[in-house]
Parts: structure tokens; C-alpha cells; sequence
């Protein structure tokens, strides 16, 4: 007999503002699934989340939840007000017989300490927290919106792990493809406002989709034939038999409002990135390269070079500096020993991860034409600033939008509209695949393998990276850095262990560090009078480090600071990163002796 689910939304509709958004969607989890759900960027997707969460209220429709059924949701922007500190907003979440002890040990292992004060938490910081909140009490439904953003390849893969642990049922919105191929059995498609399951994992849903969207254009065709045919017999049939044309005519108007009734499948973004002049060939050479803030190495001699077609990944923890190495590679920033030599021709532009260079108060057209004409350049042709919007799936509604009421995934396609509109020849994209649907990270990478100029991306995106890198340097420790032939799976074949690798012996200068011991080795017995005191002096460091890039952010948040003085501005802005690679250090510090200290105490 077939297990009865333990939620089940049925015939869900819901209408936002003019829009019918769901019209008879439908979701069923059953003990232990392990569902992806998926589709375009503005589907509803979140929306039916959080109807299945109980959050929000279908305008029709049935929610049923099994009496005694414990169900978490985490939502892409938790609200962690109202608490001192993420451990008691944690904790907050647990239930009579809940494990308490797993509230520290999750916030641990996604690099918080549980003392901080969620008021001043970055948003990446914010949702790790609420991540930790919905992990904590091990619920029967576990349902998340996009859990992967903000976390480094580690966090992710540690996730992957955590989440395999758990007998809880799952349902997941996310863009990483490799994080829902690893998890998922199950795949729910939200298409213009339904669903379709596939009662397989995400790893084959691509494949049937395009099938069931092949057989709905040709259905579509076959239908557009009939009433071609029928209006023929209309206009040119024998008339004689009256009654026989009346349900003719009856025919002809329902196969038109059929055709009607259809919705074509959402359409897709136009990527096309404005190229300038080709570069010469040698894009970039670095030739033993240092930098260190303060005791840290950030960079140790490292050499590379980088010729015109190139496609560049790099990875790395939080942290390890690869902010650094593309400042430096792109000649932003000076190496404290070495040489940095670039092309000719090179013309940049750049995409940042935090998307600073969107101002929350400008609208959505004066974000592409920096205020200016209702003119684009692209690729030396003038274009419509409403027909590039069209291009990136805008309306023309949404002209005059504030860019602080798009969504997380509308703000990802402004960033990459704004930053392939800049005529260019070296493209540097800090995580460009952040908020976007699964359909326009296909165009991306096509748009990347079309691109005749050179390419540098930072990304926590497995597959991505495997689709489009044709090298991986990666932070081996102690500021060393490492470039493997091939994307990030073949990065890991040659080096033997991904980013997750425990740490290794510190490694020499310039040389490759060896393959991970097939065990870890045993901890002390007890700790050092250094370790010691280094638990104790951490987490105050680590709060001073929090304060001190909190004052950094707001003044730098000063819209008119870079012309008004940019000196300042770049001194900074160099402050703010070493301030947040030295927090990311003390607490990954932090993190180790506490695990070490844990493990000597039982």
C-alpha cells in the first residue's frame, strides 16, 4: 500500500496584482522524498514554498499537513529579529526533545559562533543562521529556498553531507545543479502556473523537459494546422447542409480558443555580450607574485599566464583571497614582490559579487543607461534601452522600478545587462550565476564558449565551472595557489580532493602540496598554552573584526564618497577586504580548535 503524503497542496492558484501567477499547481511530499523544485525566475516557485510553508494564503486551493508533522522552512531573507544573539535565535526554533547541542554544532560548521548580534549580521551571515535554525531541530519536512547562496564550495559541500544524514523529507529551490543532482529523487516543474513531477532526480529533469517541450510545440503546430484547415472548409465548403456548418463553425471556435488558452513557455533571455576590438594575444602574465596582509599570506609566488580565449576559474573558501588575485591580476591592485604584466588592447568589464554597482534608489532604466539617453550601445549598433530590457525578460512596466523592489534573481540579470552592455574583450565576473534560473545559466555559458576574449570567473558553482573553465587555480593554503587543466572536475581528478580537503601540511613555497592522508591525523591530547589562548582571544577579535567592517561598510555605502574623493574611497575599500579575509581567518581558526578541543573533551 502506498505511503499517504504528509503535505499535499492541490489545485493552488494564486493571482498577484493582475497577474495569475498559479493556476491549479499541486506539490506532494511523502516521508523521506527528496524533491527539486524548479523553473524560471518569476513562476512562483518561492511563492508556492512558502504556501507549502504555511507563510502565506492561496487565493484557492487546499494546503493539507498531517497532524503531528514538524515542518521548517528557510526563506531567501529570514527575519532575525527580536533575538540577542544567532544561538538564541537558533535554539528559538527547537522543540521539547530536540538535541540542543546541535544549535552550536551547526552554527559552528557554517563559520558562526553563535555570539553574535544578528542586528549587525551580513545577509550571507543572516541565512547561514536561519539555515542552522531549520537543520537544528531534524523536522519531517525540510523545504529550502535557495540554501547554497552565500555559502563557499566547503559550506556546500558540507551542506550536501549534512542534508544526506537527514532522514527528513526535502524540497529544494536552487540553481546549483550539481547540489540537486546529488540530493534529489524526485523533481516538481512550475511552468506557467502548474506543475508536472518527474519521479526522478534533477539529473535527468533537463533531458524530459525539452521532450515535453518539443512535444508541446508540435502539438501547437498540429492545432494551428486545424484551424487553418478549418477556416478553409469555412470559407470554401459546401453550404447546403446547414445544421453540418453550424457544429463546424462550433469546432472552429473552440480550436481557437483553445489556442487561446495556450501558454506558450516563458521566453528566454537574450544574452549577448557587447564585444570591442580583440585584445593581443597575451591577456595577462604573472611572474612570482606575493602579497600578505599583515602575518597573513594572501598570494605566495605565484606565476601564471593568460592568453586571449582563455577562461579562467577560480576557487577557494571565503577567505582565501580571490578577491585579491583577480585585483591583482587585472592590475587594480600591486603584488608586494613580483611582476604583473597585461595585454594590449584589453578592454574590462566586470561583474561584482555583492552587485554594488546597482544604487537601490535608481530605477531599472536608469541602472542600463546610467540615467541617461533611452539609447544602448551594443556591440556598436545603437538599441532600445525597452528592447535590450526585453532581452533580460524586463517589461515595460518594470522601466521605472527601483532596483530595491526587484527580486534576488531580477537584480542577478540587471547586474549581467549592465556589465555585457560595456564594450569588452576581458570579462571578469565575480559569482555571476548567484539568483539565476537554471535557463538563463544555460545562455551564460553558451554566451561564455561564444566569447571571442577572455574570461576570468570566481564561482562556488560546480557545473558551471565544469561547462565553462578551461583551467580551475585553486587556494591550496598558506597563500598558495594552484591552476589545474580543465573545470573543477578535473581539478579534483589531478589534485586528488576538492576544496573540502581537511587542511594539509603547510606547504613549501611555490610547491604543490601532496594528497590528503587517506585518515586525519589524531589530535593532540591536550591543548597547547597557544591554543588555549587563542579560543579565548579569537572570539573577541573576531567581534572587534564584525564592528570594524560594519563602520567600513556604511562609510563606503556613501553614494557620492568615489567622487568625491577616491583616494579615500580605495583606501577603504582595501581595508574593508583585509578586515573581512582577516575575520574569515580568525574564525576558520576559531572553528579548528574548537573542533580540536571538542573532539580531546569527548
Amino acid at each position: 500500500m502506498a505511503a499517504a503524503p504528509i503535505l499535499a497542496l492541490q489545485q493552488i492558484r494564486l493571482t498577484l496584482g493582475s497577474t495569475l501567477l498559479l493556476d491549479g499547481a499541486e506539490l506532494s511530499v511523502l516521508p523521506g522524498d527528496k524533491i527539486a523544485l524548479v523553473g524560471r525566475n518569476g513562476s512562483g516557485k518561492s511563492t508556492l514554498l512558502k504556501i507549502a510553508a504555511g507563510a502565506i494564503e492561496a487565493d484557492g486551493g487546499k494546503r493539507f499537513l498531517q497532524p503531528g508533522v514538524t515542518i521548517r522552512y528557510l526563506a531567501q531573507e529570514p527575519d532575525l529579529s527580536g533575538f540577542a544573539t544567532t544561538l538564541a535565535y537558533v535554539e528559538d526554533g527547537m522543540a521539547e526533545g530536540n538535541d540542543h547541542y546541535r544549535s552550536q554544532y551547526l552554527l559552528t560548521q557554517l563559520g558562526l559562533t553563535g555570539a553574535e548580534d544578528p542586528a549587525r549580521l551580513s545577509g550571507g551571515e543572516a541565512r547561514r543562521a536561519a539555515l542552522a535554525r531549520v537543520l537544528a531541530p531534524e523536522p519531517d519536512i525540510i523545504l529550502l529556498d535557495e540554501p547554497t547562496n552565500h555559502l563557499d564550495l566547503p559550506a556546500i559541500e558540507w551542506l550536501e553531507n549534512e542534508i544526506k544524514s537527514l532522514k527528513s523529507a526535502l524540497v529544494i529551490i536552487s540553481h546549483d545543479r550539481r547540489f540537486l543532482s546529488d540530493l534529489t529523487r524526485a523533481t516538481v516543474w512550475l511552468d506557467r502556473g502548474t506543475t508536472r513531477r518527474l519521479n526522478r532526480g534533477f539529473g535527468e529533469f533537463e533531458a524530459w523537459r525539452d521532450t515535453v517541450l518539443e512535444e508541446e510545440e508540435l502539438n501547437r503546430h498540429k492545432l494551428d494546422r486545424q484551424i487553418v484547415r478549418e477556416e478553409h472548409w469555412i470559407t470554401y465548403g459546401v453550404t447546403a447542409r446547414r445544421k453540418r456548418n453550424v457544429g463546424r463553425l462550433e469546432r472552429l471556435a473552440g480550436l481557437r480558443q483553445q489556442r487561446r488558452d495556450q501558454r506558450r513557455s516563458v521566453g528566454e533571455v537574450k544574452l549577448q555580450v557587447s564585444e570591442s576590438d580583440l585584445s593581443g594575444k597575451l591577456v595577462v602574465e604573472a611572474e612570482h607574485i606575493s602579497k600578505s596582509f599583515g602575518d597573513r599570506p594572501i598570494v605566495t609566488d605565484f606565476t601564471t599566464r593568460v592568453i586571449r580565449g582563455d577562461r579562467i576559474g577560480i576557487v577557494g573558501a571565503n577567505g582565501a583571497g580571490k578577491t585579491t588575485l583577480i585585483k591583482m591580476l587585472t592590475g587594480e591592485l600591486k603584488p608586494d614582490s613580483g611582476k604583473i604584466r597585461l595585454g594590449s588592447n584589453l578592454e574590462l568589464a566586470s561583474l561584482d559579487q555583492r552587485r554594488a554597482r546597482l544604487d537601490p534608489t535608481s530605477t531599472l532604466k536608469e541602472a542600463l543607461t546610467a540615467g541617461g539617453s533611452d539609447t544602448l550601445i551594443i556591440n556598436g549598433q545603437p538599441k532600445h534601452v525597452m528592447g535590450y530590457m526585453k532581452d533580460f525578460l524586463f517589461t515595460p512596466e518594470q522601466a521605472r522600478t527601483a532596483v530595491e523592489k526587484l527580486s534576488g534573481g531580477e537584480r542577478g540579470r540587471l547586474a549581467l545587462a549592465r556589465a555585457l552592455a560595456l564594450p569588452s574583450n576581458f570579462l571578469v565576473l565575480d559569482e555571476p550565476t548567484n539568483d539565476l534560473d537554471l535557463e538563463t545559466l544555460d545562455l551564460l555559458q553558451e554566451m561564455l564558449g561564444d566569447f571571442p576574449g577572455t574570461v576570468i570567473v570566481v564561482s562556488h558553482d560546480r557545473d558551471f565551472l565544469d561547462r565553462v573553465a578551461t583551467s580551475v587555480i585553486v587556494a591550496e593554503g598558506e597563500g598558495v595557489w594552484t591552476e589545474y587543466a580543465g573545470g573543477y572536475s578535473d581539478m579534483v581528478a589531478q589534485r586528488g580532493f576538492g576544496v573540502t580537503a581537511p587542511e594539509l601540511l603547510k606547504p613549501q613555497k611555490g610547491a604543490r602540496p601532496s594528497l590528503p592522508q587517506t585518515a586525519p591525523p589524531q589530535p593532540k591530547a591536550k591543548l597547547s598554552f597557544k591554543q588555549k589562548h587563542a579560543l579565548e582571544t579569537l572570539p573577541r577579535e573576531i567581534s572587534r573584526l564584525t564592528t570594524e567592517i560594519t563602520k567600513l561598510s556604511a562609510r563606503l555605502g556613501d553614494p557620492s564618497l568615489y567622487k568625491k574623493d577616491p583616494k579615500t574611497f580605495a583606501d577603504l575599500s582595501a581595508k574593508l577586504s583585509a578586515a573581512e579575509d582577516a575575520k574569515a581567518k580568525a574564525e576558520n581558526d576559531w572553528l579548528e580548535l574548537e573542533t580540536i578541543r571538542e573532539t580531546i573533551e569527548g
